[in-house]
């Protein structure tokens, strides 16, 4: 019992899954992912009734995908912190609901002292620096992103921006991936991402230009600013999946996670999610006078 509570805040390196037989051309189990898919549109629709789903569904996801980081970063010796990252996690998105902006930066900042303090009564060794470090990465990276989806959704409009905020990242990489497959010659980042290309993310901005106007106009701004929201979610979109890939690619990893059949991990939809979501909420704050 106390070996299987250790491997929850310490879970085992993540080890490469071998690849089932029976796959498509892209190494994905394509009846799973369009059942997991439909899944998760499912649920994204469901909370976004009302944002104290929402906030729940981000603490779930959140407290999935710092597991799959602390596997992940296993791999390389360095401990994830995981108590105080989840506690965090649950006071970053608590905060952000119930008082906004300023009470989601203090709780941030008083994440990362913990994290100090939870290693520093551990011990002090040769690794802590790294262990704080790469603990630091997490807290920002998942719940400090995560929770600007959580400032959207209890703004005056509603949670009607979270849908846009979510769907432009996934109509970017989808413009990307149609573009890259019927043109993609020119890569963009050979060393980190071989199949990117320039003219994949050409299809990237184009994609989310349509997604980004078109959903302003339909929530009542100027669709000039969509122009704006478009672009800045192609080119953060495409800074968070190339992130991500180097990330996996110096700890060895093709996928960050197993959870989700036919997409990989949680990490692994959530990349360009969590880049360009705090860039829609700066954007919204100024178009909509928030």
């Amino acid at each position: 019992m106390r070996q299987r509570a250790s491997r929850i805040f310490r879970p085992r390196a993540t080890k490469e899954k071998p690849k089932p037989a029976g796959n498509g051309k892209a190494g994905r189990n394509l009846p799973a992912a369009i059942g997991v898919g439909a899944g998760l549109i499912g649920a994204l629709l469901l909370c976004l009734l009302h944002p104290l789903p929402l906030a729940v569904l981000i603490v779930v996801a959140g407290a999935l995908g710092l597991y799959e980081l602390a596997g992940a970063f296993a791999r390389a010796k360095a401990e994830v912190m995981l108590p105080p990252l989840w506690v965090g996690l649950v006071g970053m998105v608590v905060c952000a609901y119930f008082i906004g902006p300023e009470g989601l930066m203090g709780a941030y900042f008083a994440t990362l002292l913990a994290l100090v303090v939870w290693r520093s009564v551990e011990s002090i060794d040769q690794k802590a620096m790294r262990d704080i470090v790469v603990s630091t990465f997490a807290a920002t990276y998942v719940p400090f992103l995560g929770s600007f989806l959580v400032l959207i959704g209890s703004s005056p409009k509603g949670t009607a921006p979270v849908a846009l905020a979510v769907l432009l990242p996934v109509c970017s990489d989808t413009g990307g991936y149609a573009a890259g497959v019927k043109w993609g010659n020119t890569p963009m980042a050979p060393k980190i991402s071989p199949k990117k290309s320039w003219e994949g993310f050409a299809g990237s901005v184009s994609a989310a230009l349509v997604a980004g106007t078109l959903g302003m106009y339909l929530l009542g701004a100027n669709p000039l600013w969509g122009i704006l929201l478009g672009i800045c979610a192609a080119i953060f979109g495409s800074l968070g999946d190339l992130g991500e890939s180097l990330l996996k690619r110096d700890l060895g990893l093709k996928d960050m996670g197993w959870l989700l059949p036919g997409h990989g991990g949680v990490m692994d939809r959530l990349d360009s999610i969590l880049l360009v979501t705090p860039v829609c909420y700066l954007i919204f704050r100024v178009a909509f006078g928030w």
